[in-house]
């Protein structure tokens, strides 16, 4: 009988510091409004007190030619480390740093190529975080009904995803209140 009590005893214990317990709302989007079709996080930093920003765009509307299924993507506007960055991640490999281009085109204005960009190591992630190209990234956004980003690579072959922007200066104010991007010159796509 004491074995028994010795078990209801240690797991109701263990309950508490198991799958039980919340998820602290830091590490997701419980908090978000949405603005359109974006989700805008409205939380603070617990070690910074500062806004965290952020906004996140999904859409259903991304391929690549080497899956033959139409996955999502999520484009997201964020502060790291007090800079703005763009980042846009995919469900499958996109490339990797050395043999792949980026371009984008908002609604059917002229598009741009060969952007500054890396690709994170898991090869899903698209990061903008040089200045001047974030703002230029920008610029057309709040303006804009449609985001097409196209990716060419050798290694991971063809990649699209289409956002539809809706909320969009909503999402910028909110993302980069704590790290305005600034105006910078381009530093050029070095050729490593």
């Amino acid at each position: 009988m004491r074995g028994v009590a010795f078990v209801m005893i240690s797991l109701s214990l263990a309950a508490p510091l198991g799958g039980c317990a919340a998820r602290d709302p830091f590490v997701t989007s419980a908090n978000a409004i949405t603005a359109g079709n974006w989700k805008i996080e409205q939380q603070t930093d617990k070690i910074t007190g500062n806004p965290i920003g952020s906004a996140q765009l999904t859409t259903d509307v991304s391929s690549n030619s080497a899956d033959s299924k139409v996955r999502s993507a999520m484009l997201q506007l964020t502060c790291f480390d007090k800079t703005p960055v763009v980042r846009i991640s995919f469900a499958f490999k996109v490339g990797t740093d050395k043999n792949t281009i980026v371009g984008y085109r908002f609604d059917d204005k002229p598009g741009r190529d060969n952007i500054e960009s890396r690709i994170l190591s898991d090869h899903t992630i698209i990061v903008i975080e040089d200045g001047a190209e974030v703002t230029r990234f920008l610029a057309d956004m709040p303006n804009a009904t449609t985001l097409l980003v196209r990716i060419r690579s050798l290694n991971a072959g063809r990649t699209t995803a289409e956002f539809k922007l809706d909320g969009a200066s909503a999402a910028i104010e909110a993302a980069y209140r704590g790290c305005p991007p600034v105006i910078e010159q381009p530093k050029g796509r070095a050729n490593s």
